[in-house]
């Protein structure tokens, strides 16, 4: 059968969504692994509770940090490169962090979590990766695939972390060995890649629109806004979550059941994701997972029971999967191939610079808002209101406001 313009070949972009759904399921377990293990190891080792969840907060500014270097290594040398970047850094977070439980210094535990971001933000380009050989039709079941890996990593990553946790005299310092052989052995997944290093424009070419015009555009605008909120609410509740968990009288290994129940939530609806904005507008489907996350809070206000967390948590994946998938399609679309360093990499540094300052504030807002961890879980819960009127504003605006072309 004879290939024409209506049904073009993705056999490229197939070989390389299952490449990074590989990377997802084995490079990515260590992500709910550390969220799980992260506020906790921080609460013993930090002199001040406030600063707990301060180890998440280093991951993610370290993320922030890392996104504008790994966005434009990639588009100089590669996505293969930048993503071999990424996990070394994850390799020498996990072994600093390692170190600094052995040591007991709060510190240079906070160094190894700041090194984990880099490999943070290059797997965070994971989903941008999958997009750049996919057709336009494939693009968003693409990127919702790749985020469907992380499906195997909500399974992986908290199993993992029950059975090292308390493998060794140190608690957790197993858990960060294994997140050393992780990045060591999943490595090797990016060297079955297809993806073209981005031709170095020519002097006369295009060069595109600067990061201030892009910002400009209605559309990559919103699309921003709905990311970063999506992410930053579901980092606000997720790291204070385990910290309510114990704090409300249950034990560890719940708080780890309710994260893997949570992750899977976040990756399950991936399977459809991009069907759904196919079909409905990825609009709607923003707007849906806005309004999910509103859910997730009020469940989370209505008690601390253990089926309380569970049903909060799950809503709270789902709503996340819906709202940063779809921003995520609506940013691939609204801009060029040369462009996309420039685009992709303030995307993120903006996007986790808004987890950073949620999951500072998880923390604070968990441990020392109130005199118990219910009335410190209430206020975490309240601080989702201001953001999701943001979000669910701007995308209001965008849908009622007059079309005009845009230039991408």
């Amino acid at each position: 059968m004879t290939l024409t313009a209506s049904t073009p070949d993705n056999s490229q972009a197939k070989r390389n969504v299952a490449v990074l759904v590989a990377a997802q399921a084995v490079l990515g377990a260590q992500m709910p692994m550390i969220f799980i293990v992260g506020g906790l190891a921080g609460q013993s080792l930090a002199s001040n509770p406030c600063l707990a969840t301060l180890p998440i907060s280093l991951i993610v500014l370290g993320s922030m940090l890392a996104a504008t270097p790994i966005s434009a290594i990639m588009q100089r040398w590669g996505r293969r490169v930048g993503f071999l970047v990424g996990a070394t850094a994850g390799a020498c977070g996990g072994a600093v962090g390692a170190y600094g439980l052995f040591l007991g210094s709060f510190p240079i535990f906070l160094l190894g979590s700041l090194l984990t971001g880099i490999y943070m933000s290059a797997h965070g380009f994971y989903r941008f990766a999958a997009a750049d050989t996919a057709s336009d039709a494939f693009r968003p079941k693409a990127i919702s695939y790749v985020m469907a890996g992380g499906l195997a990593a909500a399974i992986i990553g908290p199993q993992i972390v029950k059975l090292t946790s308390t493998a060794y005299v140190i608690p957790f310092f197993g858990t960060y060995l294994a997140v050393i052989a992780m990045n060591l052995l999943g490595s090797g997944l990016f060297f079955f890649l297809d993806i073209p290093t981005p031709e170095k424009p020519r002097e006369d070419a295009p060069k595109g629109r600067t990061r201030l015009e892009m910002l400009k555009t209605p559309r990559i605008a919103v699309a921003i806004i709905c990311a970063m909120v999506s992410y930053a609410l579901m980092n606000l509740v997720m790291t204070s979550t385990p910290l309510a968990v114990v704090g409300c009288g249950f034990s560890a290994n719940d708080a780890a059941d309710v994260v893997t129940t949570h992750v899977l939530a976040m990756y399950v609806p991936s399977f459809f994701t991009g069907q759904l904005i196919a079909r409905f507008g990825v609009e709607k489907i923003v707007a849906f997972g806005l309004a999910i996350l509103a859910g997730a809070g009020v469940v989370a206000l209505q008690g601390v029971e253990l089926g309380n967390f569970f049903v909060a948590l799950i809503l709270l994946g789902i709503g996340w999967n819906f709202g940063f998938i779809g921003a995520t399609t609506m940013l691939a679309a609204s801009h060029d191939v040369n462009e996309r360093g420039r685009m992709q990499g303030l995307n993120d540094l903006l996007v986790f610079g808004g987890v950073t300052l949620a999951s500072l504030a998880s923390g604070g807002l968990m441990n020392c808002s109130g005199g118990s961890p219910v009335e410190g879980w209430t206020a975490v819960n309240l601080a989702m209101i201001p953001l999701l009127t943001l979000a669910g504003g701007a995308l209001l605006w965008l849908v009622l406001k007059p079309s005009e072309p845009e230039t991408v």
